[in-house]
Order: structure tokens, then C-alpha cells, then sequence
């Protein structure tokens, strides 16, 4: 199982939320009566039940054939304080059988987020995905609005039949390889932090001001957090491997606006 914080005897696991895009009044895209809506709840069940056999705290947007907008679910996400967001989806193409494959979408190109995108595509690759990458969608409502790193994952065109025969005779390798790419993330995210660098832009003795700056941050989607030593409550970014990546992250926090220093 995978765990992001020790205290003591408490281990806290990790909390997702999964959601089955679109719902309800809304089919999303539809190819010969197939319903995208139907196809993501029912991937986002299957992946949410392997995951909490894996330990991960589970929530939905959805679990039934319901209606919420985007902005909603973001909202969902939000008040809930989920550790990640994953949204599940059928991609389409204006022409019928033309394009086949998985994609993901984040924000941007950064952070675990981007890491988490990139496990998954390649997790549904070894399923017989053609995998065509993490791209960047800055405008849309549930990775703009979530506080927490958030994922949209396309699992195959549903206007390719391609696809929809690799979707429903794999249907629970797809689960298991989408629950593996996020679960893999995690275990990276939650390996020890010896040798590794963050990014510091700020140290307080009130918590609440480390709060606030912390919220500010992950607000414009920077992977902040909140770290007590010494009696400061210090607002860190990123936890790096190499000092090249920390140095990447500081650099766009100053370009931000925001005092940095890089720590180990």
C-alpha cells in the first residue's frame, strides 16, 4: 500500500478523486448509441475499486448517471481536499475511424501531475493503446479550477472501433493499467527524501500565513505544501531529484513574483 505521510504510528493514505466525465443530460461523444457517459463510469468505478484495494481513499464526482458541469466537479474536488483529481474520458474525431489512441491532459507540462499523465499513457500502451502523449489544456474547467494536481485521461476514441473492440475485450487490464500508472506515481511522490531538493518561498511562526501562501500557490498550480521545523511553518514546493529540476521549479517561482531558496 502506499501511504504519503507517516506520523508516528498514523499512516495517511492518499486521497483521489475519480471522476466519469460527463453524465446524465449530458452523453458526451456518442458513435453508433455507444455513449462516451456510459463507457467512464463504468472504467471509473472498476479503477476506483482497484485503487482502494491498493489503500488510496476514493471519492466521485459521479456514480450514477447524474449531471454536474465542470466547474461543479472542480468545486467537488476543492471542498473535499483530495490529494489528486483524475477524470476519465473518451476522446472523438470529426471523422469516423481515423484516429485511434490514448492521450492525457493537464495543465501543464510540470510537476507530478505531468509525471502521473505520463505513467498512465504508458501503462495503457502496454493494454495496445497507441499512446499520443501528455498535452497541455490550460482552458479546461477541471484542470484550471482543482487546487490539487489534476489529470484528464482520454481512453481511446470511441468513434474508432479500433479502440472500442480494445476497450471492452481489455476493459478491466485498462482499469488495472490506469490504477498501476497512478499508483506508480505515488510510490515515486512518497519515496524517501534523502538527496533531494525543494524549493522554500517562505518560513513563518503562524501557521496561518504559511497557509495562506500555500494556498496562493497551488491556486496557480504549484505544488506547495506546508513543512514544520524548528518552529517555522515553511511553505516548500516540489521535492526534486536533481538540483537541475529544483532550479527549473525556482525559476518560474520568481518569474511569479516569489522569493525562493532551494533546500535539501
Amino acid at each position: 500500500m502506499v501511504y504519503k505521510e507517516n506520523i508516528g504510528e498514523i499512516f495517511m493514505p492518499y486521497s483521489i478523486m475519480l471522476d466519469a466525465g460527463h453524465g446524465g443530460r449530458d452523453p458526451g461523444a456518442v458513435y453508433q448509441g455507444r455513449q462516451e457517459k456510459d463507457d467512464t463510469l463504468r472504467l471509473t468505478l472498476a479503477i476506483g475499486e482497484i485503487l482502494q484495494n491498493n489503500g488510496i481513499d476514493v471519492e466521485y464526482t459521479r456514480t450514477t448517471d447524474i449531471y454536474e458541469s465542470p466547474l461543479q466537479k472542480a468545486q467537488e474536488a476543492n471542498a473535499a481536499g483530495v490529494d489528486f483529481f483524475v477524470s476519465i474520458h473518451r476522446n472523438s474525431f470529426p471523422t469516423d475511424n481515423v484516429v485511434s489512441g490514448v492521450e492525457s491532459l493537464v495543465y501543464d507540462l510540470s510537476g507530478i501531475k505531468y509525471e502521473m499523465a505520463k505513467n498512465i499513457n504508458a501503462q495503457l500502451e502496454t493494454v495496445g493503446f497507441v499512446n499520443l502523449g501528455v498535452k497541455a489544456r490550460p482552458n479546461l474547467i477541471v484542470l484550471r479550477r482543482t487546487k490539487m494536481p489534476a489529470v484528464l485521461v482520454e481512453v481511446g476514441f470511441i468513434n474508432s472501433d479500433v479502440d472500442n473492440e480494445l476497450f471492452d475485450s481489455h476493459f478491466y487490464d485498462i482499469a488495472q493499467a490506469i490504477a498501476e500508472g497512478i499508483l506508480d506515481t505515488l510510490e515515486v511522490e512518497n519515496a524517501p527524501s534523502t538527496n533531494r531538493y525543494k524549493v522554500q518561498t517562505g518560513a513563518f511562526r503562524n501557521e496561518v500565513y504559511a497557509n495562506n501562501l500555500k494556498n496562493e500557490l497551488t491556486e496557480m498550480d504549484f505544488p506547495a505544501r506546508v513543512e514544520q521545523s524548528n518552529g517555522f511553518f515553511r511553505v516548500m514546493v516540489g521535492n526534486y531529484g536533481t538540483l537541475d529540476e529544483a532550479t527549473a521549479m525556482e525559476q518560474r517561482l520568481k518569474r511569479a513574483g516569489y522569493q525562493t531558496v532551494i533546500v535539501t
